[in-house]
């Protein structure tokens, strides 16, 4: 299972804050339902825990969903930020 917070592929956050992949391939504020069918859509099976804070955002309750996903979680992040963007289209 990998974990995903929407703030490992949130544009508007800084390596620091806890953005884990490259700006042209993160998208902007993205939300959890936005995570949850990009995750449906790559056909992955997944678990949503809405009620639970980032860590380093531990006074914003912004979920996290746990994916089964058996490559890396830097290839995830970006599989799941595409295809946000793809939906926004």
């Amino acid at each position: 299972m990998i974990t995903i917070w929407p703030e490992y592929i949130n544009k508007n956050l800084t390596h620091s804050e806890g953005r884990k992949i490259s700006k042209d391939d993160s998208v902007k504020d993205p939300t959890l339902s936005e995570i949850e069918r990009a995750v449906k859509r790559l056909g992955l099976s997944y678990n949503i825990q809405k009620e639970v804070s980032y860590p380093g955002r531990w006074y914003e309750k912004s979920g996290r969903i746990l994916v089964e996903w058996d490559k890396t979680k830097l290839e995830l992040l970006r599989e799941v930020s595409s295809m946000i963007k793809e939906i926004r289209n």
